[in-house]
């Protein structure tokens, strides 16, 4: 079993609460399926927000969907003139099988964009 690092990102198309709880949900959920994952594998999770998103914290989707005993934090990305705006970015370390070439980066939507080397 080996320690691994996942990212992805969704694009919010407003800043609201709910809106942000689906997408950081579907997000999440996301990485999990594809890397075939179960909330138990998770280390811990680092969430990022633009700037622009103050609605909610993104991690508090994670406890709606019952990850409650995984540590979990919450950041804001620097403010990048051009950056593309309303994005919610994770780095989960997980504990898995998977190669390291094996892993699937997870970009929902328009944040696909971001990371064009490692989007799936």
């Amino acid at each position: 079993m080996a320690v691994r690092a996942v990212r992805g990102a969704v694009q919010l198309d407003r800043d609201e609460s709910d809106h942000m709880g689906v997408r950081v949900s579907g997000l999440i959920c996301a990485v999990l399926r594809r890397n075939r994952l179960t909330p138990t594998d998770l280390i811990s999770v680092w969430f990022t927000a633009t700037p622009d998103l103050h609605s909610d914290f993104p991690a508090a989707a994670a406890r709606e969907l019952g990850i409650v005993d995984v540590p979990l934090i919450c950041a804001q990305e620097m403010e990048v003139e051009g950056a593309m705006p309303r994005v919610v970015r994770i780095l989960a370390h997980v504990e898995t099988d998977l190669a390291r070439d094996e892993v699937q980066h997870v970009y929902l939507g328009a944040a696909s964009a971001l990371r064009k080397d490692i989007a799936q």
